[in-house]
């Protein structure tokens, strides 16, 4: 029978009571699979996606197994974006005073020498493995203390191309670390990786029968190049929450806050080519809910980690089905509600259908009116090649 209460997990009282004090009383069900095991040294594989509650999952046994004498940085957690790094720094700040530890981010965009400074003092890093790498690199910063080691959203670290560098980060850690790896899948190339960094770990995957389920509602409109912007202004003033509107360029999405602005509707971009103190702003204004709309790109919305996005809307809609599952995945958090909704232009409905298909949504996208491409069928030829109809 699952354990309900961080107590009986065996967190200290010092951090049930910071828990405690930013109203997180039970466990969500991946942290009360994980924490034993974490809190005890042993490494661990999880399966888990954003939104599951991992972070604490990691965060809880990071802080109670660092000490404030420890060599630093003590403690490493790699992830693949700085939008996530922010936010699991947050986190990792918000339980760290009690046991007098620091915390440093570690990432791009930001004047190198005065982070690298911060880094070196801190006990616990969060990076990204370029910025990292660089600072190892230049001998601003000494991986030879780390003892906890967490690879967060690791599926997300090899789509990004992220493995080589986090390869060699890897293999500047002490061999005898704990080593804790949490992605949305544990199959394939990632699994292998799992396999290659951790010694004799704990598997867990979090039985979403037991956690308060989330419900996406999926629609998908029509709509014309005409009729496009008014349609998305008519959804955003409708919503009355947060609302991500996903575009395919940075340029489009800078445009498109324009267009919003004349239809006098309040929006921030977030894309590659803004600085970094410009896409934290943009991501505070939204998140603080002085701005409900963000418009993004699928890059820069990686790290998005927000309970509150009650609306995703595809302005322009995914090519391929992750990205579909990704994009819709930041609303419907926490077991909230929330809507993914889909444009589709006349040309696109072919590709879109397919998508629509595969991921269990053709009802809903002819509810629209729209019409489904047959699926691709293959053949073998005499030949023994496989070709598409």
């Amino acid at each position: 029978m699952m354990q309900h209460t961080f107590r009986e997990l065996g967190v200290s009282s010092t951090i049930v009571d910071a828990l405690s004090a930013r109203s997180i009383h039970e466990p969500f069900p991946i942290q009360a699979l994980v924490l034993p095991d974490a809190l005890a040294g042993i490494d661990v594989l999880a399966k888990s996606p954003t939104g599951s509650g991992k972070t604490l999952a990691f965060a809880v046994p990071i802080v109670e197994r660092t000490v404030a004498t420890d060599p630093r940085p003590t403690a490493l957690v790699l992830v693949p974006t700085r939008e996530l790094a922010a936010q699991v720094t947050a986190e990792l700040q918000s339980l760290a005073p009690p046991k007098k530890l620091t915390v440093a981010a570690v990432y791009g965009g930001m004047p190198l020498h005065a982070q690298a400074k911060r880094a070196a003092k801190a006990h616990v890093l969060v990076a990204t493995p370029g910025r990292l790498e660089d600072l190892a690199n230049r001998r601003l910063v000494d991986l030879s203390h780390v003892r906890t080691f967490v690879l967060d959203e690791a599926d997300r670290m090899l789509d990004m191309g992220f493995q080589p560098q986090v390869d060699r980060i890897v293999r500047r850690l002490p061999r005898n670390r704990q080593t804790m790896f949490f992605s949305a899948t544990l199959d394939g190339p990632v699994g292998e990786l799992a396999r290659a960094y951790t010694n004799s770990p704990a598997r867990f995957e979090a039985d979403h029968a037991n956690q308060t389920p989330s419900e996406i509602e999926h629609t998908f409109v029509s709509v014309t190049q005409d009729s496009k912007v008014e349609t998305l202004v008519e959804h955003i003033r409708s919503t009355g929450g947060l609302t991500l509107v996903f575009v395919r360029t940075k340029r489009g999405a800078d445009k498109l806050v324009q267009k919003l602005g004349r239809q006098n509707v309040r929006a921030v971009a977030m894309h590659g080519d803004m600085s970094q103190n410009a896409r934290e702003r943009a991501l505070s204004q939204f998140e603080s809910g002085k701005v409900s709309t963000l418009v993004a790109t699928d890059v820069a919305a990686r790290g998005l980690d927000l309970d509150d996005i009650t609306h995703v809307i595809n302005f322009d809609p995914p090519g391929e089905d992750k990205d579909y599952v990704h994009r819709t995945g930041r609303t419907g958090r926490a077991g909230r509600s929330g809507k993914a909704i889909t444009f589709v232009l006349p040309e696109q409905q072919a590709e879109t259908s397919h998508v629509a298909r595969r991921l269990g949504h053709t009802e809903q996208f002819e509810d629209a009116g729209l019409r489904s491409a047959r699926p691709k069928l293959m053949y073998t030829s005499r030949r023994g090649r496989r070709s598409k109809w």
